[in-house]
C-alpha cells in the first residue's frame, strides 16, 4: 500500500479560471505518481457535484464528484477513499482529490507544477563524465563522446545525456511529440533514419530543463532500450 504523509506546501487547483481548492493542510499520498489530498473544508465544495460513479482499484474503494465552473465540466473528474484494500499508513478520512490532467493547472505555493507532484524521496543528480560513450542503431554509430552528462534518477536506469557536437545530428530529425516530467521539465523528441529505417522518437532533450536538471539543457538522450550503448566498451543490457 502507499505510504500517506502530510506535506507542509500550500496546494492550489485551478479550473476554467477559478480556485476551486487551496490549502496548507495537505495529504501526499507517495507511489509511482504521487497524488495529492485536500481537506474538504479547503475545497469549494460548491463547484462539486455527486455522481453514482464508485470504482475499485489497487488502492481501494472510489467516489467520484464531477467538477463545474462556469457551465464547463470535469466528468469525476474528483474522487476520495471510502476504504482501503489494505491498511495504509495515514488516513484520509475527509480529503479528497482531483484528476490531474482533467484541472487547468496546479500550484505549490506560487509555483505552477507539471505532470504530478514530486516525491520527496525522488532525486535527479546529473554528473559530467569522461567516460566513452558510444551509440549504435542499425549498425551506425550515431554518436560517441567522452564528454557526456550521466543523470542518475530515483528509480529510472541511468540516462546519458550527449552534446549535440558529439552526435551525427544529419541523421536526426524533430518531430512533434513532447511530455513532461516533474522532476526534468518538458521534453522534445527527434526520430532518428538509418538504411531507409525510421526510428520515432528515441531521442529527446530538455531544451529549458528545470532548475534541478539545469546541466542537460540542450544535450541529447538516446532511448537506452531500444538500441545499442556502449560505455567504455560494454554493451549495455537492454
Amino acid at each position: 500500500m502507499p505510504q500517506i504523509e502530510d506535506s507542509p506546501r500550500r496546494v492550489r487547483v485551478k479550473f476554467n479560471g477559478e480556485i476551486i481548492a487551496d490549502s496548507k493542510r495537505m495529504k501526499l499520498m507517495l507511489g509511482r505518481h504521487p497524488v495529492y489530498f485536500f481537506p474538504q473544508q479547503d475545497v469549494h465544495m460548491e463547484f462539486l457535484t455527486p455522481t453514482d460513479r464508485e470504482r475499485n482499484d489497487s488502492i481501494g474503494h472510489t467516489k467520484h464528484w464531477t467538477v463545474t465552473v462556469n457551465e464547463k465540466s470535469a466528468i469525476n473528474a474528483a474522487y476520495t477513499y471510502t476504504s482501503f484494500r489494505d491498511e495504509t499508513e495515514g488516513s484520509l478520512d475527509g480529503y479528497l482529490t482531483f484528476t490531474w490532467r482533467e484541472m487547468d493547472a496546479w500550484y505549490e505555493e506560487a509555483e505552477e507544477i507539471f505532470g504530478h507532484p514530486r516525491s520527496p524521496y525522488h532525486r535527479v543528480d546529473v554528473r559530467r563524465s569522461d567516460r566513452h560513450v558510444r551509440v549504435v542503431i542499425d549498425g551506425v554509430i550515431v554518436a560517441e563522446t567522452t564528454n557526456a552528462l550521466f543523470l542518475f534518477e530515483t528509480g529510472i536506469r541511468t540516462r546519458y545525456y550527449i552534446p549535440q557536437e558529439d552526435i551525427r545530428m544529419d541523421l536526426l530529425s524533430r518531430t512533434d511529440t513532447q511530455t513532461i516530467c516533474p522532476y526534468k521539465g518538458f521534453a522534445s523528441y527527434w526520430s532518428v533514419t538509418i538504411n531507409g529505417n525510421v526510428y520515432e522518437d528515441i531521442v529527446w532533450a530538455y531544451e529549458d530543463p528545470f532548475p534541478e536538471a539545469s546541466p542537460i539543457k540542450g544535450a541529447l538522450s538516446f532511448y537506452n532500450e531500444k538500441l545499442d550503448i556502449y560505455v567504455d566498451g560494454v554493451l549495455e543490457d537492454k
